[in-house]
This record gives structure tokens, sequence and C-alpha cells, in this order.
């Protein structure tokens, strides 16, 4: 069965008809040709296919797209957008994570690296809202450590094994993001 969704994806409203079978990952690459976004297991377990659905991250070819009707979808080719629209300026330019990837040299093959890059935006914001992960101790705040942001990139398989630059960019794009929130803190007040 067919049905009519609207779904903005990375700040462009999309009206299609979409089999109520399709999922997200599907109607992404092949009805709006988005192939950033990546299908790797198809199963939900390796991560590739990473998009931020209300600025949560999903796994898309475990969301069927019905679902998605008046979602707002980004997905990485609209990060930089996402960017541009945070410091009031368009243009190329990349968001803090996928510049950090860039500088850390965190991705070899690159098959990964969109859900990666993905996943880390919505990772650090459910870091800055405090939410708990499996590795978190106690009852105070979240620490960002190695380990923190391990266990909150679990999610996302690197076959290439290029983790370690991977928590790094995390860290770096964290640094940045704090850096700019502290400067515009000081600039506004």
């Amino acid at each position: 069965m067919d049905t009519e969704i609207t779904v903005q994806v990375d700040g462009v409203p999309r009206r299609l008809t979409v089999d109520t079978r399709s999922t997200l990952l599907d109607v992404l690459r092949e009805r709006l040709a988005v192939t950033s976004v990546k299908k790797g297991c198809d199963h939900g377990q390796c991560g590739a296919c990473t998009v931020l659905s209300g600025g949560r991250r999903v796994l898309s070819c475990l969301v069927l797209a019905v679902t998605q009707d008046g979602a707002q979808v980004v997905t990485a080719e609209g990060l930089a957008s996402l960017a541009a629209a945070d410091d009031g300026q368009l243009g190329d330019d990349l968001h803090p994570m996928q510049r950090a990837f860039i500088d850390c040299d965190a991705f070899q093959c690159g098959y990964c690296t969109p859900g990666q890059v993905v996943s880390a935006v919505g990772m650090l914001d459910e870091f800055a809202r405090g939410w708990p992960s499996a590795v978190t101790g106690g009852t105070g705040a979240p620490r960002l450590d190695h380990a923190e942001v391990a266990e909150r990139m679990s999610g996302n398989l690197c076959r290439c094994g290029a983790y370690v630059n991977i928590v790094s960019a995390v860290h770096q794009a964290a640094e940045a993001s704090s850096a700019q929130r502290t400067a515009g803190t000081e600039s506004a007040g």
C-alpha cells in the first residue's frame, strides 16, 4: 500500500508517495538520491545508516519512512547546512564534527564515516543534555572521557579500525563546540 508523506531532508521539504513497507534508508538513497546514508548491514547493527530525525539519532534501515511524515531528517550531507544555520552564515563550511574527522584522520575507507559523523553529532547533543550512558558513573553529570565516548559510539562499527582517531575527533569537536558556546556567552554579556 502506498501513502503520501512530507519529510524535510537536510532542510528541503520533500513530498513523496512511498510504499508503507519502505525504510527511511531506502527512500533516502533510492528515491531522493541522498547517498551519504550508507546501507551496511540492513539490520541495525553497524550504524552506517545513522541519520538525525528530530535531532535524535536513528538507524534509518530500521525506521519505516511513513513514520517520518512531518519529520526533520538530517544526513551527513546536511550537517554543513546545519552548521551554517547555527552561525548565521551560508556557504559550504563543514560542520565542526566533519572538520574534526578530517583533522584527526578519523576515517580510512570512508564507508562508515557519514554514519559515524552523524552519530557523533547526535551523541554530543545527548551528552550536553546530561543523558547517562551504560558507563556513566555515579549520579552526577557524565564526563566526556574515552570510555564515555567509546560507549556512546559503540553502535557504529568501523571495519577499518579507526576508533582511536574517531574518539579524538569527537573530543576535538566537543572542545570546539564548548569554546564556541563560551565565546557566545561572553559576547552576549
